[in-house]
This record gives C-alpha cells, structure tokens and sequence, in this order.
C-alpha cells in the first residue's frame, strides 16, 4: 500500500477509475484503485474523489498532484498512517 506519512498528515497514492456504476475502493497488492462515478470532465472526479475520502477518514483531504492524471497523490491532513491503513483494509 503506497501511504507514506509526513508531518501535515499521510500521503495516499491511488488510482484512479472513472465512470464507474458505483463509488468504491480496492486495495490490490500495494496499489489502492478507487472506482468514482464522475466522468473526467472539469475536475468532477477529483472533486467527488476528495469529498468521498473526507467522509471515509473524517478528516480534510488535499490533491497534492497528478491534477489531469488517472495516478493521484492525496493529503490526509491530520491522520496517522495505521489510521489511514485501518481504513483502507475495512474498505
């Protein structure tokens, strides 16, 4: 699993699948997919990819790259990484 924890919070590398039937994430060896409805228009998916995280971890997401890119890198402000990989796992 690609976190990496720093000192503002954790860094979770994902994958990212748009038009899918149906929000969801899998962890698949150590690369975690996410599965958002969104098309990859105007920054849809990207905007439905932080508000779902912030609900799953409870806590204020941040984009910190690939912006127009299917890999993204985001900022989980405030957490821990066995929090974050706790999740993750459930999911």
């Amino acid at each position: 699993m690609k976190v990496q924890e720093t000192k503002q919070g954790v860094i979770l590398e994902v994958s990212v699948k748009p038009r899918s039937k149906e929000f969801k994430i899998m962890v698949e060896g150590d690369e975690i997919v996410v599965f958002c409805r969104e098309e990859p228009v105007k920054g849809k998916v990207n905007k439905e990819l932080i508000k779902e995280l912030s609900r799953l971890f409870h806590r204020k997401m941040e984009l910190v790259s690939g912006f127009t890119s299917k890999q993204k890198r985001l900022l989980i402000k405030d957490a821990e990484k066995s929090e974050v990989e706790n999740v993750l796992l459930r999911e």
